[in-house]
């Protein structure tokens, strides 16, 4: 009788640890099918010559050859750092300017609930009303009646001013998300280093230098990495403003990669682009973090 009790109470207890991971694996099981395909079906069309409709036609790796022979794909190279470039420098930096300012100031629910609110916004809205306001309709008639000549013109036609005007629309509306990461950071931070930074006489930029800063640096890796990889994947602010012109002249990878796929019906081109863009975004945030731990061992 004991025995059977011991064996039922061992059912129960291995039953009710393994109840949550049988909860959790249907979830698990259609990301990695749904995730895992996709990425095995690109990889596969990028070896071939596929229009959608007609039967892929295996090339090997003459899709990659012609991507390095590829102007607009070169273009796209050189938009793509630049937006990787400022939106590490704008959105991230202006976030935390912004947590480090708000976190001391009166009216900080206000300011902070103003900052964010653009994020609310898709980015589909974002960038219908920016293409608006910097068209010959928007800001171009306000720079003609106020006498600055030279800077009335569209600005989403005239590179590299297109660039500029879309990082400025991408900065307004992702500005918001950073600072409230930033903010998440600065209240964990403990009191005990404040205080002791206070009683040394760090006060001011030295204090955020040498105290405060340092001790980001975790909440600082996750904006940083999020930042980097949603640079390289930013295409609907692009696409609702310039459509990647004039020209192309304004596409990035994901635009390249998105106008040669349905656009232009080049699967198997668009599949190798899309390739390269995932080797350099997992590339690129693998060093990273490898950085960042060996950085945090020190």
């Amino acid at each position: 009788m004991n025995g059977s009790r011991r064996r039922d109470k061992k059912r129960h207890s291995i039953g009710s640890r393994l109840s949550p991971y049988l909860f959790l694996l249907p979830a698990v099981v259609f990301a990695a099918v749904y995730f895992n395909y996709s990425a095995i079906v690109t990889l596969y069309y990028s070896f071939t010559d596929w229009d959608g409709i007609n039967r892929p036609q295996f090339v090997g790796l003459q899709n990659y050859a012609n991507i390095w022979m590829d102007g607009n794909f070169q273009v796209s190279i050189i938009n793509t750092v630049i937006w990787v470039l400022a939106s590490l420098l704008l959105p991230v930096g202006l976030g935390l300017l912004f947590a480090v300012v708000l976190n001391r100031v009166r009216w900080q629910k206000v300011f902070k609930n103003i900052i964010y609110l653009p994020h609310a916004m898709s980015a589909t809205a974002s960038g219908v009303i920016f293409a608006f306001m910097l068209s010959n309709n928007g800001i171009t008639q306000l720079f003609d009646k106020i006498g600055l000549d030279q800077l009335a013109f569209n600005w989403l036609q005239q590179p590299p001013f297109h660039t500029i005007a879309m990082i400025f629309t991408y900065t307004w509306q992702n500005v918001g998300t950073n600072m409230v990461l930033f903010l998440i950071g600065l209240n964990a931070i403990p009191k005990d280093p404040l205080e002791a930074g206070l009683i040394d006489g760090a006060t001011g930029w030295k204090m955020f230098y040498h105290i405060t800063f340092p001790l980001l640096k975790p909440i600082t890796s996750v904006v940083v990495l999020m930042s980097l990889v949603n640079s390289f994947k930013v295409f609907d602010t692009i696409w609702v403003m310039t459509t990647g012109g004039p020209y192309r002249s304004s596409e990035t990878l994901a635009v390249t990669m998105y106008r040669e796929t349905f656009v232009m019906s080049n699967y198997g081109y668009g599949s190798s682009i899309a390739v390269v863009l995932s080797a350099i975004i997992i590339v690129l945030s693998w060093a990273y973090l490898r950085s960042t731990m060996k950085a945090g061992d020190a």
